[in-house]
């Protein structure tokens, strides 16, 4: 329990700032924030990723990617898996307390505005309000229900519209007053207002071309919301980038005041070396580019954060002192990642051939079929549950094959050979053949994986090739190729990451150290195993033939990478097509980090299914749905576009003038934001709302009857849509209000009452400076998605009676 003789918080935070020294305030503006042992102040150290579970320390329960977590409309099992992920931050706390820190950088609520942002995978939804509500929920989780004691302290990332990684540290996104007010600051609100969330980060980029660090809405927007306290940190390197790649400031010395100005009060530069950042600070005070009020300003809000994990008390005072080493993967937790990975899965087209019957004989096919992935900010899976080890498990007979071509490399009569080894070793050209097999992973880019010890090929830091590799990964990713073809039927090989080309030295080694096409050597290839048709063989002889596809987390989409168009990888697309042609009888089980324009699978196939990538449970939640164990709960949060031609430039921001987002988008989606298909079949009847007019302020009901006319038990989501009649300004087509999470027996009717907050209705006016909310009649729409509208009614909104400005607003009303 919490010692209540203790001064208020506040007292104890003033008298720690009274005996503090210069220095050692100074050394508490570091990530790693030293200890002052006099004071009992023990080693601190913030930023412990935690976005689907922990990450990059060890072994973790590892939940379906946030994307994932998002689609299944359910903040319930999303607040359930943040408390999750913050006992096992707290477990790995009590483990080494110096390496892990009760700070944790979650949840990501940059709204996902364009999907082919590389870290698409980390955002909630393109719906700013949807994107509150969940990260909020994720928040919550983490913080704990204590009421003086924080589990762990969330930090919202990355303030403010960032949504590229293409030179993401020096492009400005540049926000109109309407997208920054309706658009990009209501999901960091909602969770900081809230007080789940403690702290924010601030962003690489620019906006309206000022560093997010020196942002003026940090103070005027960011920290205004907070009920407490409001910790922001800074992105890694992110301070000296001010001064050394955006030259806003001449010096580090200035950038790094600049930016404890700008209200910066954690410092993540340098790794673990805090010494240049105290020096620069240090020095800053003495040149007088900063005071000792805006040292002990950022130093209250650390001290702030740190009082309320129980950082300052001692730990018999720690309702969390007992959390045990053995709640990481516990029981529990592994049943909480089947559910979540469970109802994240997303029934997107099906004619009739799900659920698959028991029985069935299926051939599981495909480069994701046998494995399952993890992504940058995973934690390392403790075990993994396949797709095809989930159907394995549950039918009769089972196939697989990852439809990837077997191949052979050769200069001349000589072939590319490797150790067979578990440690693998250099590659090497002689007269024995190694076989590798090809993986495409989009835009040219392929992984070898070597057939003899399973391990993928990569390029050690002296550049030779090697087969020890688990498969792409790192920071940087030194395990991808690019076959350029030559005119002759060769090839040369291209290591992306360095951008340099193979070779072979005198003694037969491969190593990467062409600077051009001209010094590259040229490779043969001969196709050992041509890997659709043995996918489209095991199809034929199977009853229903399940294609799993998608992206690789660590290659083509991902933090410092942004996809170029929407497409499947081109291998991938014609394995597919080779396998249905032998079976039509085909199941597209796509995972990924993002959308993909899958039209021609939409259009030809009996049944697609999608999931993010689904962490260690992946492959039995799939079979759970497949096999009709479990309803399909899973809704989209973004829109699929059917083409890359539909989406405005990778750098505008302005989600209004360029008509984006599923709030703006005027063309028809390959599939639209909310949808997702189940076995079961609803119907709605009888929209009705509490008034038929509201005044500004008032929270309006609105129910419908929902009846499960099916024959099998059924997950819905019931969404709430409205849409402005007639405004001074562009208004959205439609706009998420609520939703409702309903299971119906067969049969079963119930009335779903989900509620409007007229205050909500409004646009920013940026000659007030306010939001406004206009006299006006609302359509109401409730559906099962964007655009699957069942009901509409109307709502009269008593609003804003002021006369019109006499300032012109632009065509799109964004300006």
């Amino acid at each position: 329990m919490t010692d209540r003789t203790l001064p208020a918080p506040r007292d104890r935070i003033d008298d720690l700032l009274a005996r503090l020294t210069m220095p050692e305030k100074i050394g508490l503006l570091h990530q790693w924030q030293a200890p002052v042992p006099r004071l009992g102040l023990r080693p601190f150290k913030t930023g412990t990723e935690a976005l689907h579970g922990v990450a990059w320390l060890g072994q973790a329960t590892v939940f379906p990617q946030v994307i994932g977590l998002a689609s299944s409309w359910n903040p319930d099992l999303i607040r359930a898996v943040g408390a999750a992920t913050g006992t096992e931050v707290r477990a790995k706390n009590h483990a080494d307390p110096d390496l892990v820190g009760l700070n944790v950088w979650a949840p990501v609520v940059n709204p996902l505005r364009d999907p082919r942002w590389g870290r698409n995978e980390e955002g909630w939804s393109e719906d700013p309000w949807l994107t509150g509500r969940l990260a909020t929920a994720y928040a919550r989780g983490l913080s704990g229900d204590h009421p003086d004691r924080l589990r762990t302290a969330p930090t919202v990332k990355h303030f403010l519209a960032y949504n590229n990684e293409t030179d993401r540290a020096t492009t400005s996104s540049d926000l109109p007053p309407r997208v920054l007010h309706e658009y990009e600051l209501p999901a960091f609100r909602a969770p900081i207002a809230a007080g789940a969330a403690l702290g924010a980060m601030a962003s690489y980029n620019l906006v309206d071309g000022v560093p997010a660090h020196l942002s003026p809405l940090i103070d005027d927007e960011l920290r205004s919301w907070s009920p407490d306290e409001l910790l922001v940190v800074g992105d890694a390197g992110a301070i000296g980038n001010l001064t050394d790649l955006q030259g806003q400031t001449p010096d580090h010395v200035h950038g790094f005041a600049a930016a404890l100005r700008a209200g910066i009060d954690s410092f993540t530069e340098n790794h673990t070396d805090s010494a240049p950042t105290r020096r620069r600070l240090t020095e800053a005070l003495d040149r007088g580019l900063i005071t000792a009020s805006d040292v002990d300003r950022a130093v209250r809000r650390i001290l702030s954060v740190r009082l309320r994990l129980g950082d300052l008390d001692p730990p018999h005072d720690d309702p969390y002192a007992a959390t045990p080493a053995d709640v990481v993967d516990c029981p529990a937790h592994r049943d909480l990642a089947r559910q979540a990975a469970r109802d994240s899965v997303v029934l997107l087209h099906n004619t009739g051939l799900l659920p698959l019957h028991a029985g069935t004989r299926v051939a599981v096919l495909g480069p994701l079929a046998d494995t399952v992935h993890e992504d940058w900010y995973s934690g390392t899976l403790p075990y993994a549950v396949t797709t095809y080890q989930g159907l394995a498990g549950r039918l009769p007979q089972v196939t697989t094959h990852p439809g990837t071509d077997r191949v052979a490399l050769r200069v001349g009569d000589r072939y590319v050979g490797c150790p067979d080894t578990a440690d693998g070793g250099p590659l090497t050209l002689g007269a024995d053949a190694a076989r590798f097999d090809v993986f495409d992973w989009g835009r040219d880019t392929v992984a070898l994986r070597a057939v003899g010890n399973g391990r993928h090929v990569g390029v050690d830091d002296d550049g030779a090739l090697r087969n020890d590799r688990p498969g792409p990964g790192g920071w940087v990713v030194r395990e991808t190729f690019q076959f350029d073809p030559l005119p002759a039927g060769t090839v040369l090989l291209r290591h992306l990451a360095s951008d340099r080309y193979v070779t072979v030295d005198d003694q037969g080694r491969l190593r990467v150290d062409g600077d051009d096409r001209q010094t590259a050597t040229a490779f043969g290839i001969d196709l050992v195993i041509d890997g659709a048709a043995e996918a489209a063989a095991l199809a034929a002889d199977a009853d229903v033939a399940v294609v799993t596809v998608g992206n690789h987390p660590m290659v083509n989409g991902r933090e410092t990478e942004d996809r170029v168009d929407l497409a499947l990888p081109a291998r991938q697309e014609a394995m597919l097509r080779a396998v249905h042609a032998a079976n039509p009888r085909t199941v597209l089980v796509l995972t990924s980090s993002y959308p993909y324009a899958i039209g021609w699978a939409q259009q030809h196939l009996p049944a697609v299914l999608w999931s993010a990538h689904g962490g260690q449970e992946h492959g039995r939640a799939l079979a759970d749905v497949l096999l009709g164990d479990a309803d399909p709960a899973g809704r989209l949060t973004q829109t699929w576009y059917a083409d890359t031609a539909d989406l405005p430039d990778l750098l505008d921001y302005d989600v209004i003038g360029a008509d984006s987002t599923y709030l703006y988008f005027r063309g028809d989606p390959l599939y639209p934001f909310g949808h997702g298909l189940s076995y079961a079949h609803f119907d709605y009847a009888d929209l009705r709302l509490s008034v038929d007019t509201a005044t500004v302020g008032e929270t309006v009901e609105v129910s419908v009857d929902v009846t499960n006319s099916g024959s099998r038990p059924g997950v819905e989501v019931v969404q709430l849509y409205t849409r402005q009649r007639r405004s001074r300004v562009k208004q959205p087509l439609r706009q998420l209000r609520d939703f409702d999470r309903i299971t119906l027996a067969p049969g079963e009717h119930r009335t779903v009452t989900l509620r409007l907050h007229t205050a909500e209705l409004g646009w920013w006016d940026a000659d007030r400076g306010a939001l406004v909310v206009e006299d006006a009649t609302h359509s109401v729409l409730v559906g099962r998605s964007a655009t699957d509208v069942r009901l509409v009614g109307a709502l009269a909104v008593r609003g804003d009676a002021a006369p019109r400005s006499t300032r012109l607003h632009s065509a799109s009303g964004a300006r």
